[in-house]
């Protein structure tokens, strides 16, 4: 549901994004992470929800600029698979 409601508000925040340069900063430092890195991300979030935004901010990323790079990733078969090992070792 996160995902179907990001998806959502893509064309907005794309559209917020050609408007305010930090915000494009923003989705191209997301776009620098690897699927571990962002599998990893994941799984810190899903263990400690409490400090998502800490934990996004660290990596100069916002909700919806980390679940546009997971969408990202879930582009290529082998990419998600590297996203899901991480995530589940993180997780574990």
């Amino acid at each position: 549901m996160t995902l179907t409601f990001a998806a959502c508000q893509q064309k907005q925040t794309a559209t917020v994004a050609t408007n305010q340069p930090a915000a494009t900063q923003q989705v191209a430092a997301a776009q620098t992470l690897t699927p571990e890195q962002l599998g990893e991300l994941g799984g810190l979030i899903k263990n400690n929800p409490d400090r998502a935004n800490e934990l996004l901010k660290q990596h100069n990323m916002t909700r919806e600029s980390f679940e546009k790079a997971v969408r990202d990733v879930t582009e290529s078969v082998d990419a998600s698979r590297r996203y899901t090992a991480a995530y589940r070792k993180t997780t574990a």
